[in-house]
């Protein structure tokens, strides 16, 4: 009976290969978050920063979403920033992480891994584990192929 009670985090992983170099995805993600974001995940409808200074470890935003008509509020702080490297952050407002992995393949060729983490599933969500955690891995899924098609379109855009 205990082990209902239990909070184990529904994760979602997903990988892709981007024609891109490491530091222009990391901009893409990171440096021009607030632009993009909103670009590859279509669900936020509001994005603001919470703090002031440049996007980099410790920035906080708020966000306004809409997930498959649900509607959602979240603040979330950027916990890592490491150039060219990795960027995440994690709800502080609801116990969520988003982890940005960006790994260099060729000079013009890299490899991202983003995994989303619902560090907490409520009370009442609990019996619908199964369908979050596909929901939760198709999302992940999609955010890898919006970047990809966005970053890859701007590359191309950039060498016409």
């Amino acid at each position: 009976m205990l082990g209902l009670f239990k909070d184990t985090p529904v994760i979602g992983k997903a990988t892709t290969i981007i024609k891109s170099s490491n530091d222009r995805l990391f901009n893409f993600i990171g440096i021009e978050l607030l632009v993009n974001y909103p670009r590859w995940s279509p669900e936020v409808k509001e994005l603001e920063k919470l703090t002031d200074g440049p996007i980099g470890a410790g920035t906080m935003c708020r966000q306004v979403r809409i997930d498959q008509g649900n509607r959602s509020e979240s603040t979330f702080k950027v916990n890592v920033f490491d150039f060219g490297v990795r960027i995440c952050f994690e709800g502080v407002s609801n116990p969520y992480r988003c982890d940005y992995l960006i790994e260099s393949i060729t000079e013009m060729d890299c490899r991202l891994t983003f995994v989303f983490e619902l560090l907490t599933l409520d009370l009442h969500v609990r019996p619908f584990e199964k369908l979050v955690r596909i929901a939760v891995q198709d999302g992940t899924e999609r955010t890898v192929k919006n970047i990809k098609k966005l970053i890859e379109a701007e590359c191309t855009d950039l060498t016409s």
